[in-house]
Formats: structure tokens, sequence, C-alpha cells
């Protein structure tokens, strides 16, 4: 059984919960990845009674209740001199972003489809790239120097170097059941990886970057979401990040405040869940054909892009279903346009699921998408790419010359502590 097909057999169980209704888990390739897991953090767990013991006795030792705040403690090392990001645009006058989605297995695919953005990028000038979840899979790194992140991030994306924008996806954050996303903690381990690679910039859970780099009003920003509380297929035990607990009020704040905030001529949110999607995983609000649960359908999420993103920002881009889609702005997105990039590693069913207006879409191949950005004109160039020789194909391109007009928004200026 393939992990990315495993769907709970109802809405918002938590995952013991899961495994009880369908036994059959426990055998087989699951139930020897949570087998692995347990062992692996048995020992990060004794490991972590003797460290905390040591620093419950040092003075204003802060470890007792501490609580995730979004930015994870600094890892070992010295940190990193980092690719810096481009201050000017290119020789076309256009700042070039290479877009990659649910990459991290460290398998072929991987390394075929980047090396084909390798060649790509030298000839379009990248100077940055965006990672859009699903980073190491099937559940994430054991820690902040787990050896995965070389197999699965460093060593495929060799030649590539610039920063890159990454995000956290419901394989980086799994509890027992692979992709589950039941277990948003871990995710810190990807933020606190970044203080220690040069191309890997996660400076917390959510954040904002802009282009041109330093000063002056942006070209184009881009705020990067953590999806994953609310679009999890398992119900949050931790209150921390369940829909309505404190985590996702101040990520929802702060979007809202930075949106308005934003000078930038262009706006990119970016989040492992789509809010639109024709393939197999489905729209927001009703993920994996759920209809009810609030975790399972994604209904949080959903709320998040229609109250607070579409009529405020020109894309969304996402990863999570293995596909290509440059779907077309509409009356329900107030003219922003759902992305979906997540072929760079696996592929999809071949099948359209749904039939939101799309320009193009490949549910087939794997892939990647090249973002142009000027002060005139937004371009997406969609590439598939054909593994066993390592080219890409340029499949589809689109252009815009007109930015999102912001809308007014109920939640626009409210609290949400």
């Amino acid at each position: 059984m393939c992990d990315d097909d495993l769907t709970p057999p109802r809405a918002d169980l938590t995952e013991e919960q899961w495994l009880r209704a369908e036994p059959e888990l426990a055998d087989g390739q699951v139930g020897d990845r949570v087998r692995a897991m347990s062992t692996v953090r048995r020992r990060a767990l004794l490991g972590g009674a003797v460290a905390g013991a040591a620093l419950a006795v040092l003075p204003g030792s802060a470890a007792a209740g501490a609580r995730p705040t979004g930015t994870a403690p600094r890892p070992r090392g010295a940190e990193a001199e980092k690719f810096p990001f481009p201050q000017r645009p290119g020789s076309e006058g256009e700042f070039s972003v290479l877009i990659t989605g649910d990459a991290g297995t460290g398998k072929e695919a991987q390394h075929a489809v980047a090396a084909a953005a390798r060649q790509v990028c030298r000839t379009e000038g990248i100077g940055l790239a965006v990672g859009l979840g699903d980073n190491i899979y099937e559940n994430g790194p054991e820690s902040d120097h787990d050896s995965e992140f070389q197999t699965k991030f460093e060593e495929p994306n060799t030649g590539i170097d610039v920063p890159w924008l990454m995000v956290l996806g419901n394989h980086d954050c799994s509890g027992l059941i692979p992709g589950s996303g039941g277990d948003p903690s871990r995710g810190d381990r990807e933020v606190s990886y970044a203080r220690s690679s040069r191309r890997w910039y996660m400076p917390s859970r959510y954040y904002a970057a802009a282009l041109p780099a330093g000063g002056g009003d942006p070209v184009v920003e881009f705020f990067a979401l953590d999806t994953n509380p609310v679009a999890s297929t398992v119900a949050q035990l931790d209150p921390h990040y369940q829909w309505d607990g404190p985590y996702m009020r101040a990520q929802r704040e702060w979007l809202d405040g930075a949106l308005a905030a934003s000078r930038a001529r262009w706006k990119v949110v970016i989040g492992h869940h789509p809010y639109l999607n024709n393939g197999k995983h489905g729209s927001a609000g009703s993920y994996d054909g759920f209809l009810v649960g609030h975790y399972t359908r994604g209904i949080h999420l959903k709320e998040l892009y229609e109250e607070v993103v579409v009529g405020r920002a020109d894309l969304i881009l996402s990863g999570h279903d293995h596909t290509l889609q440059l779907l077309e702005p509409t009356t329900r997105t107030a003219g922003t346009r759902q992305i979906v990039c997540g072929a760079s590693s696996k592929s999809g069913d071949g099948t359209a699921h749904s039939s939101h207006p799309a320009a193009w879409q490949n549910f087939s191949d794997h892939g990647f998408m090249v973002l142009k950005v000027s002060e005139t004109a937004m371009t997406v160039d969609a590439y598939t790419v054909d593994v066993p020789t390592r080219t890409a194909r340029l499949a589809h391109r689109i252009r815009t010359t007109t930015p999102v007009r912001p809308k007014e928004v109920e939640s626009a200026g409210k609290s949400y502590a």
C-alpha cells in the first residue's frame, strides 16, 4: 500500500483510534514503520530524560513547561553562511523563482527532477527556490541533524545554490500514521535545521520573505504558512495545535496583518495544502472526499483561505497533490489563482477528480515550475520532466499584468488571541 493512499475510515479519528479501526495497518510496511519509529522515539526519550535531568539543576532553567512557539531552538554547531537573497532582478528585469513540491524521497525521480531543474535554473537565472512541503518522507526528520536532510534535500539539490523558502507538509509532521500530520511539533526540527544549512530557509514555522532583499517596496512578497494543524488526516490532540488553539489563532492574526501591511506589487501565499485542487486529495473543505470533521476535510483551512487570503494575494502555491495544475482565477477566488505543484518526486494517478477551471493541468508526469516577476508582469512556466533522461520540457506558460486588488475581509483588524 502506498503511504499517500492512506485515508482514515472516518473523519477526525486519533491515530490510535485509526490503528484500532483498521488493525491490518499494523502489518506490512505501515506497521514496520510504526515499530521503527517507536524504537527511535524510545531512545530519544531516554536520552531526553537524561538531558532534562541535567538541565533541571542549572540555574534559571526554562525546560519545565516550555511550549512550542513556532521558532525552534538553535541546533548544534555554528550557524551556516547562507546563500544570499537576490537584491536586483536578472537581465530581463525579472526575479526568477524555482517552485518544487513533495520532493523529499531521496529516490531517482527526485534526483531526475532536480537535475532537469538545475539546467533550467542556469538558463533562467534562478535566484530563489520554493519547497512546498513533504520535504522529508515519510514521517519527517528524527532530529535537526538527521542524515535525511542530506540524502533527501542537500544532495539532490546540489548546484541549485540559492535560498529555498521551505514550508511544512503533512509528512514532515506525522506521528504513528505516515503522512497523517498528527504531530505538528515535529516540524520544529526543520525550523532548527535551517540554522545549519546554506540553502534551507525556514526562520519559523510561518514567515514572510520579499524580493528584492533589503529596502524599498518589494516587487514580490511570499507569505509561508503552516497548514498542518487544520488539515491533518487525524485529530490534533495537543491543545496548542488544535484548529482553534493559540497557534492557529496567532498564525491567522499574523497572516491577516502581514497581507494588509505588505507594499509588494505581487503577493504570493505558499502552503502545503491547496485551497482548490482537481487532483485526488480534493479541495479544502472536502479533502479526500470527507464532508465531516474539523481536520480531515480541512474545513478550517478553507475558512482561512476564504476569509484572509483570496482577493488579497495574487497566487496560492501548494503541493500535497502529486500533480501540476495552473487553475484559473474565478469569482469564488476573487481573482486569486491557485497553483498546485507537488510532482517533484511522486506523480499522480493520471485522472482529474474535480472540475475547477484550469489553464493547464497534468496528473501523470513529474515536474516543477518557474515563477518570474517584474514590476509589470507575473509569469508562471510549468515544466514536465522525463525521469529516465532527466530532461525538462516547457509544457505551458501563463502571464498576467494586473495584480489582485485587496478586498475588505471580515477578519481584517480582528484579534484572534
